[in-house]
């Protein structure tokens, strides 16, 4: 899954700082190719956008971090031999 992330502008009351966000993924089509087919398309407000972005890194981040802790383990009983 991929997204392709564009400014885009909003109606007179809303805020004018907007990001189009479209979700997409690659298929391969009946001849083979690869083809990119678009699930959806969201709008937000660019500091909404941006906050989710950071709540995503925090959680990639710690879960990145008990990974390691769990290859250190791993590296230990495998060098305990």
């Amino acid at each position: 899954m991929a997204k392709v992330i564009s400014a885009t502008t909003g109606e007179a009351s809303e805020s004018p700082k907007l990001v189009s966000i479209k979700h997409t993924r690659v298929m391969k089509n009946p001849n083979g190719n690869n083809v990119t087919v678009l699930d959806y398309e969201e709008t937000k407000d660019v500091d909404i956008a941006i906050a989710d972005a950071e709540a995503q890194k925090a959680s990639l981040e710690a879960s990145l971090a008990e990974v390691e802790a769990e290859l250190v383990e791993y590296k230990a009983i495998k060098d305990a031999d």
